[in-house]
């Protein structure tokens, strides 16, 4: 896994469940599990915050990196009232007293949409809809100013209005805020409107990395070409039936040899159950892909597209 997060970049994370996504993002904020083993660097301004001290993750989660979580009513509290844990994110980080951390948890409140918010302070999480819930754990990430956000699967559960809804405040505010922000979504269609770069994930690692239009256009491995042929698309002649990706994605402790994905690939060559691919440039771009044949695929791509 190895991507570069510019500063005010939007990064999109997809994949199918198990494919690594939020497990990345945890290893990010040092939420991993205490028996994980783990190697590697993640460097947030020279700093390599995996080998950083829990006490210093704990300044680092809240006032350099903001999380937004999956499923906000499992991780707002529900015995504290909405603006007070705003507020406890304010004074965990910064030098504000009590009264300036209120002021800006009403400030937060009102950015994310939350109406009437010196009233909406004083409710409990469980009084909010999930959409509005999101949008607090949003006014949480944001509380500190961070540097990045990290939302994990922020629109699970939400209708197709709301998603499109928490999707707009996510970049309106983190642009205001001037934050990076890496989206992990399963969903390749959110990112289309939302992200600059995409990262492809899939058995633990990237399958493929590129700009949106690389991505969605001129894809060079197989499984994102599948990804995209499961979904519908409105600027594409109608299709009679969705292209399913076929058989089952590997458990992470008994991966296949060579490339992981080439049990389920239907351009897989003798040389791809021997040989793990690198993940290198395809045409001499930024695009890169881990595939022996990402250069045949992306040009046959681009073929089918133009055609």
């Amino acid at each position: 896994m190895s991507f570069t997060l510019k500063p005010g970049e939007r990064i999109g994370i997809v994949g199918e469940s198990g494919s690594g996504k939020s497990v990345t993002a945890h290893a990010i904020t040092g939420l991993q599990p205490s028996n994980a083993r783990v190697s590697g660097e993640a460097r947030l301004d020279g700093v390599d915050l995996l080998r950083a001290s829990k006490r210093e993750m704990r300044r680092v989660r809240g006032e350099r990196i903001g999380m937004v979580f999956q499923n906000p009513l499992h991780c707002l509290n529900p015995a504290m009232k909405i603006g007070a844990q705003i507020e406890e994110a304010v004074l965990a980080h910064t030098g504000a007293n009590k009264n300036e951390a209120r002021q800006r948890a009403l400030e937060l409140l009102d950015q994310v949409g939350i109406p009437s918010p010196s009233r909406s302070a004083q409710e409990h999480p469980h009084h909010f809809s999930g959409g509005m819930r999101q949008r607090v754990m949003i006014a949480i990430a944001l509380a500190c100013s961070p540097q990045i956000v990290i939302a994990d699967e922020p629109t699970t559960a939400l209708d197709v209005t709301i998603q499109a809804q928490i999707i707009d405040l996510l970049a309106e505010t983190c642009e205001k805020y001037g934050a990076a922000v890496i989206l992990i979504t399963h969903d390749l269609g959110i990112l289309a409107g939302f992200a600059e770069r995409i990262v492809v994930m899939y058995a633990g690692r990237v399958a493929e990395q590129g700009d949106v239009d690389s991505i969605y256009y001129r894809p060079a491995h197989p499984y994102t070409l599948g990804l995209l042929q499961s979904v519908t698309r409105i600027d594409e002649a109608r299709r009679d039936r969705l292209v399913p990706i076929a058989g089952n994605p590997p458990s992470p402790v008994l991966l296949p040899s060579g490339c992981v994905f080439h049990p389920r690939c239907p351009y897989a060559q003798t040389v791809c159950s021997e040989k793990v691919p690198a993940l290198e440039r395809v045409g001499g771009t930024d695009h890169l892909a881990a595939c022996h044949f990402a250069d045949e695929i992306g040009a046959l791509r681009a073929v089918n597209t133009a055609s």
